[in-house]
């Protein structure tokens, strides 16, 4: 399928107008980089995300000047998914020790202070919370109550296992309304006995809110997970510059391994700067993005060398320029193909996909885009300067033997 038949387009000849592009996106990137830096999420920063939804809507700035000024020093609060969910990302600071003691104590922190910001008169009725309340403990609490009568009828084991089942019951129906309980009359779906729901109705209240999940990454995880990121994607650039500066040797030596390594530091860096302007955050799906524009990006390049190195057999006559350019649009609708139907692909990803999604759908959009721009705008005329070189050295040798 042919988008553009017969392309004649003289790409070397537009090499300046490439590279200052490129330069203004470069000092871009570079500047944001420096003043700004990355927005790295908890994988690689440590500290503490937490997933609340709420009844209502949620007041952000009402949350953010709570918990401002409590001891937990709140790093972030946004919405998260979408808007009629009314869930919100808590970003907690990072917490310097690694105890599982310590990460527990400032979720028990976090809960506190939320309840008595917006569930005061629950908490003053020394009530549960049933929207934070777990299946063990409320089956522990069950077990205490006893509402059925259970206790001298069952032995121990069938007891404590009875109302496990219930809790789990419970758990699970809230877990199927959307993570909280807005009244007790949705506890009816279950069939409880009478006994039952009036134990839940005098034991506990229904919480504005429910705390759905939490994340939490201490500091020397995440020292090791930012090293083992630097080091996959310095090991992939290095293992494809061998890979290429062997493959395409007869491309004037080297000239063709280190054009690609160059025009993929470029694609790389690129993506971060825009990752820092538009303060998107690092996390491991990112990396993942970023090594996956890695390989899509090098195929690109490959196709085009490999043109280039069958066309210097066939166009003998040519100068390298000339079939560097015939190279390139011989494979312009191969490109077009194969990087439109991707980019479609990614934009659909980060259009629809969530803010799950959000990180890595948005770096392989700007690195399709990128990548594809690189190949032809990039690597191509560092081979023909790398030529340009190598002969004027050769010409100066010759002028002083």
């Amino acid at each position: 399928m042919d988008i553009i038949k017969d392309a004649r387009i003289e790409w070397l000849s537009y090499k300046w107008v490439f590279i200052a592009l490129s330069l203004v996106l470069l000092a871009a990137g570079g500047f944001s980089l420096l003043t700004r830096g990355l927005n790295l999420g908890v994988d690689f920063a440590g500290g503490t995300l937490v997933y609340v939804k709420f009844k209502d809507t949620p007041q952000l700035d009402r949350i953010r000047s709570l918990l401002s000024s409590s001891e937990l020093k709140a790093e972030g609060v946004t919405r998260f998914d979408e808007l009629d969910k009314n869930e919100v990302q808590i970003r907690l600071a990072r917490v310097e020790a690694e105890d599982a003691e310590d990460l527990a104590e400032q979720n028990r922190l976090l809960l506190d202070v939320l309840h008595r910001e917006f569930d005061s008169l629950g908490t003053q009725a020394q009530q549960a919370d049933l929207n934070n309340t777990s299946s063990v403990v409320l089956a522990l609490r069950l077990q205490e109550l006893d509402p059925e009568s259970l206790r001298q009828e069952l032995n121990s084991i069938e007891f404590q296992q009875h109302y496990q089942q219930l809790a789990r019951r419970v758990v699970d129906l809230r877990t199927e309304q959307g993570g909280i309980f807005t009244d007790f009359e949705t506890l009816n779906q279950l069939d409880l006995v009478e006994s039952v729901s009036s134990a839940l109705r005098d034991n506990f209240y229904l919480g504005s809110f429910n705390l759905i999940s939490v994340e939490s990454v201490g500091p020397k995880v995440g020292r090791e997970l930012r090293q083992r990121a630097r080091d996959a994607v310095l090991l992939s650039l290095l293992g494809m510059l061998a890979y290429i500066a062997w493959r395409f040797r007869t491309i004037h030596g080297f000239a063709a391994g280190v054009a690609a390594i160059i025009a993929l530091f470029h694609d790389v860096f690129i993506t971060l700067g825009f990752f820092s302007i538009f303060d998107k955050e690092i996390s491991l799906t990112v990396i993942a993005a970023l090594l996956t524009l890695v390989g899509y990006s090098i195929n690109d390049t490959i196709v085009v060398f490999d043109r280039v190195r069958e066309n210097l057999r066939l166009l003998r006559r040519q100068d390298l320029a000339t079939v560097i350019n015939t190279s390139i649009n011989q494979t312009l609708n191969r490109t077009i193909l194969t990087s439109g139907m991707t980019f479609l692909a990614a934009m659909s990803l980060y259009v629809l996909g969530g803010p799950v999604l959000n990180g890595f759908s948005f770096a392989l959009v700007i690195g399709i885009i990128v990548g594809t721009y690189s190949s032809i705008a990039i690597a191509s005329p560092i081979v023909l300067w790398w030529q340009a070189t190598v002969e004027a050295r050769k010409a100066r040798r010759l002028t002083r033997a």
